[in-house]
């Protein structure tokens, strides 16, 4: 009888982080990545939807592993998450990210989902992990000024007249090189953290591993540039729009990377926790995670793209471009050091430092306010609720 209920639990807690995967593709990793190019008109809303889908699958499965497992063992210390913790968790934070769904507020998932761990886990009677708090904090507040940062210096260059496309494209694009040849892919690795393109190669040539990821990382870097110059002398405007489809692309796929792990991770600690003889690979749940991502993009992105798209700034080409470098690389390093991070904060940030390159043309202030507040307010009533919530269930 035991046996039977805590399979039932699990199984309710297997259900609501489909539906937590769900509504972070309807969201922030469905919706952001393509947001800014869907404003400069590169791409329709629908195609991007369909697509943003499908690459976040493939970066669930490819890079989520970290952010996995610091989401459902690294945020509480003393504890493993039983199967009842992780389903009020679950229903609680993607509940708060449905409103922001449906009210046209971009909640930040990461906020939520963090905070309804540490309110559980610290309702259940766990310890905080002060030394994660730190790490998570700080880059929480610095992605605001280092991605808006970056896109306004990014935009104010590439709308100099004095530097033509022909050089700051292929620059750029040598950038975005560099970075795809180091970030870790879990298949080509032997463990869960995986290994980068310029790891794997570098370990079949006859180089040191300094020399031989130095290496690969030019080539990989010259092979986009080089690209993208044959591509400006064909149409420069066509080759912009080329360059910024394939940035929205890397950054759907860094959205997988590290927001399947948000629904997934306390999945993963429940089943880790229950007493019953059962085993599910973290391959398995990535799968899962992936697939729920999938069908929240597919069936609820659209929305969101069209809000983050037209409310916060209307973008052209370069300014989309310089909107969606940051968030790749901010994305990326959240990945490596398995970090949650809220895709809505970064392109958000991303996009009004570019808009302010150009005097802030389209930017809503007062909508940046209201979205800054359901941030904190997310955050806040995440982890209240969690502690609450569990601490009336030990009750009865």
């Amino acid at each position: 009888m035991v046996a039977f209920g805590t399979l039932a639990i699990l199984a309710v807690a297997t259900l609501a982080s489909l539906f937590m995967a769900w509504t972070i593709g309807a969201g922030s990793s469905g919706s952001t990545p393509f947001a800014p190019a869907v404003g400069a008109r590169a791409i329709s809303v629908m195609r991007a939807g369909f697509l943003v889908g499908i690459l976040g699958l493939l970066g669930a499965i490819l890079q989520g592993a970290n952010v996995a497992d610091a989401v459902g063992t690294g945020l509480v210390g003393g504890l493993t998450l039983s199967p009842t913790a992780a389903t009020v968790l679950l229903l609680l934070a993607a509940g708060l990210v449905a409103v922001g769904i449906f009210t046209g507020y971009p909640i930040a998932t990461a906020f939520t989902v963090t905070g309804a761990v540490v309110g559980v886990g610290l309702g259940l009677g766990g310890s905080p992990v002060w030394p994660k708090y730190v790490e998570i904090g700080t880059l929480w507040i610095l992605v605001p000024f280092v991605g808006g940062g970056i896109a306004y210096v990014t935009a104010r260059v590439l709308r100099h007249e004095s530097i033509p496309e022909r050089y700051t494209i292929p620059a750029l694009g040598a950038i975005i090189g560099l970075i795809v040849a180091n970030i870790p892919f879990t298949l080509l690795g032997s463990d869960s953290s995986g290994a980068s393109i310029a790891a794997a190669a570098t370990a079949e040539l006859p180089l040191s591993p300094a020399i031989g990821q130095a290496l690969v990382s030019l080539l990989v870097a010259v092979a986009v540039a080089g690209a993208l110059v044959w591509d400006l002398n064909s149409d420069i405007e066509g080759a912009e729009r080329h360059f910024l489809l394939a940035l929205g692309g890397l950054v759907a796929f860094s959205a997988g990377g590290s927001q399947v792990g948000l629904a997934v991770g306390p999945l993963l600690a429940a089943v880790n926790g229950t007493p019953l003889p059962i085993t599910i690979s973290l391959f398995a749940l990535l799968v899962f995670g992936g697939i729920g991502l999938l069908a929240g993009s597919w069936m609820g992105a659209p929305r969101m793209i069209k809000a983050i798209a037209q409310d916060y700034s209307s973008l052209g080409p370069r300014r989309s471009i310089a909107a969606l470098i940051p968030s790749f690389a901010i994305a990326q390093t959240a990945v490596v050091f398995g970090i949650p991070v809220s895709f809505n904060e970064i392109i958000v940030s991303a996009v009004v430092g570019s808009g302010f390159a150009a005097g802030g043309a389209g930017v809503s202030t007062r909508k940046m306010a209201n979205t800054v507040l359901a941030w904190i307010g997310s955050l806040a009533l995440a982890l209240a609720l969690g502690y609450g919530l569990i601490t009336l269930i030990q009750l009865f």
